[in-house]
């Protein structure tokens, strides 16, 4: 049973459920599995997600109906974006019946972020299925220095082949998120920029965040999205574009016309006050912050009722509850936080 919101219900009738700074819920993140095939050293780095790593037992993780079921609720609390994540998402076996699944909820945006490594194989599939976009995570075309940001034997060209085969799929316009670490790869700053720029997919550099605990996170570490913008706009001249409300990218079009990249700068201009967004771990924990230290238990009221009511109720009160602003507070936050790893929620 998916639950009872209908899915032919009209956004229309939807009304916003806001939380204490009157931020409404429109997005949702699921991650599908908590297992990733890269170890990315500012995601899931391999001296703490190593063969003794214990990952979440099959048991434990949310099925397909209960996902589906999820979201036919928050789509009945206002959400209109969600988007599938892991760990990396297409580990999850059959997962374009889950998108099946969820492209029966109308009025749904629906995207995927994936490292890649599958893409070239499953982007027709999932288009399909009802897949609408996906975003690919590249932090750089340079072999070696791929290789050390993502700690994988995995070919750069693998990933080259899944976005190509995305495009050909339709799932565009196909993003591409880059990490920016300093020391390590913002020399690939202006080649990532260089390789897509005319193509029609749309380059975003992310600042190097300090999500969870375990990626050693350094703020001299950070390089800015000043920088990168600087960077590009010295070879390839930019001009800013205005800001759509809830886009956590400030966005920048080349003055000659052939596309655009974003930048998302977390750290140094954080925008929690448009922060529309709710997380799901793979274990059905919802988390209303990248930053959260605690979640709530959505898998226990799911597996408890078949009734939607008190999953509407529980997820209604915890918005209403929500006054996360992290990045907007960092440099007040003086005690160190156990904070949830980005792996678990998806980023």
């Amino acid at each position: 049973m998916l639950g009872d919101f209908p899915g032919e219900m009209s956004t229309a009738s939807v009304i916003p459920v806001l939380d204490r700074l009157s931020r409404p819920l429109r997005d949702l993140r699921i991650s599908v599995t908590d297992r990733c095939n890269f170890r990315c050293t500012y995601c899931m780095p391999r001296e703490v997600f190593g063969s003794r790593h214990q990952f979440l037992p099959k048991t434990q993780v949310l099925t397909f109906e209960e996902i589906a079921r999820t979201v036919r609720v928050f789509a009945g609390l206002g959400v209109r974006k969600v988007r599938l994540t892991g760990g990396e998402p297409l580990l999850r076996a059959e997962l374009p019946k889950l998108v099946r699944m969820i492209a029966d909820v109308r009025g749904l945006d629906l995207a995927l972020t994936t490292n890649g490594s599958r893409l070239a194989s499953m982007a027709s599939e999932l288009a399909a299925a009802g897949l609408r976009r996906v975003t690919v995570s590249l932090d750089s075309l340079e072999p070696e220095v791929f290789r050390r940001m993502s700690d994988t034997d995995v070919p750069v060209e693998d990933v080259l082949a899944g976005i190509d085969a995305a495009v050909r799929a339709g799932l565009g316009p196909v993003k591409i998120n880059a990490v920016v670490r300093r020391g390590v790869n913002e020399a690939s700053v202006v080649p990532l920029a260089r390789r897509f720029k005319g193509t029609g997919t749309v380059l975003r550099f992310i600042e190097f965040m300090d999500v969870g605990t375990t990626n050693r996170w350094d703020a001299t570490e950070v390089f800015s999205a000043r920088e990168i913008v600087e960077r590009i706009d010295a070879e390839m001249p930019l001009e800013p574009q205005p800001r759509s409300q809830g886009d956590v990218a400030r966005r920048y079009r080349y003055r000659d016309g052939s596309g655009e990249i974003g930048v998302i700068a977390s750290v140094t201009e954080p925008f929690c006050g448009g922060c529309t967004r709710a997380r799901l771990s793979a274990e059905g924990r919802l988390y209303t912050c990248l930053f959260a230290t605690e979640g709530l238990d959505l898998r226990a009221i799911l597996r408890s009722t078949t009734d939607d009511a008190g999953v509407r109720e529980a997820v209604t009160a915890k918005w209403r509850a929500r006054d996360d602003r992290y990045s907007e507070l960092r440099a007040s936050v003086n005690a160190p936080r156990s904070k949830i790893e980005m792996s678990y929620i998806g980023g």
